[in-house]
């Protein structure tokens, strides 16, 4: 009776290591870990705010969003705090990257015409003036943004919602 108990015993506890060390496994991967998973539902807080302000025509706020997103994606590019996958670094470089120069041209709208813009293939509408001259930087970093949040949450994140101009 002892020895059906003891291999019971021997069983789960053998069951549990398994399920950790998956558990493990899959933190490894940048999804699920409470940092991570932090992280992510701090980006998509600035992603909305991001969004909410550009698409209102809040130049402060928007700049505000930008400066509070780069340490965030510089953080994540790095690779040191949080624990991603090299094309999610990638993707969090890139951002960080069009985030900052978005934020220059805000702050010095004369600069425009010295960074070269790439047309965005996002559906989203440009925002209204005096943000429509970063519009395409804008529309692929709420992009980037959002295969981000899809990366560091592992799920789609929430639709965006455009405010009305």
């Amino acid at each position: 009776m002892r020895g059906k108990f003891a291999r019971v015993v021997a069983a789960v506890v053998a069951g549990s290591v398994l399920a950790l060390t998956g558990a493990a496994v899959a933190a490894a991967d940048g999804k699920g870990t409470s940092s991570t998973q932090a992280a992510g539902e701090q980006l998509l807080q600035l992603r909305t705010q991001l969004v909410d302000s550009a698409y209102s025509a809040d130049v402060p706020g928007t700049q505000r969003t930008l400066g509070q997103m780069s340490p965030l994606l510089g953080d994540l590019a790095a690779g040191e705090k949080y624990t991603v996958q090299s094309d999610t670094r990638e993707t969090a470089a890139s951002a960080k990257n069009d985030a900052e120069t978005a934020s220059r041209i805000i702050a010095d709208p004369s600069q425009a015409s010295t960074v070269k813009q790439t047309p965005s293939a996002s559906p989203l509408q440009n925002p209204p003036p005096p943000l429509d001259i970063v519009a395409d930087l804008l529309k692929t970093l709420i992009q980037k943004l959002t295969e981000l949040l899809n990366a560091l949450t592992g799920a789609p994140p929430p639709a965006l919602t455009v405010p009305a101009a």
